[in-house]
């Protein structure tokens, strides 16, 4: 064998074994998982959907389309927002499996539930 095609396969090698610990290793893929979200609206006194599914570690935002105040609250305290005006947002990571139900405080009817699983 050549000196040049030895070459050849140590560099074929090592650039195997630097891919392969590359795929391995977490925060170093080519492909870094993107952390998911959803969107919930605030429009015509309702949340939208009412109920929304998502799997844990994904942020959850609530955005006040009507023209008056509205709040996001958890029944079991889990979150809660400021009073939110016409446009404003509020954010929550979800990050255990579980049903949250939660409803406006200023307008107590107003009801909704996001499952985690």
């Amino acid at each position: 064998m050549s000196s040049k095609m030895m070459w050849v396969l140590v560099f074929t090698a090592v650039a195997l074994m630097l891919a392969a610990m590359l795929a391995g290793a977490p925060g170093l893929s080519a492909n870094p998982q993107q952390s998911a979200t959803a969107e919930v609206k605030i429009d015509n006194f309702s949340f939208g959907p009412a109920a929304i599914t998502v799997a844990p570690g994904t942020t959850v935002t609530w955005v006040n389309h009507d023209d008056i105040p509205h709040t996001v609250v958890s029944t079991d305290s889990v979150f809660k927002s400021k009073v939110l005006d016409t446009d404003e947002k509020f954010s929550f990571t979800f990050t255990k499996a579980g049903t949250y139900p939660y409803f406006c405080s200023i307008h107590p009817k107003m009801t909704a539930t996001v499952v985690v699983k």
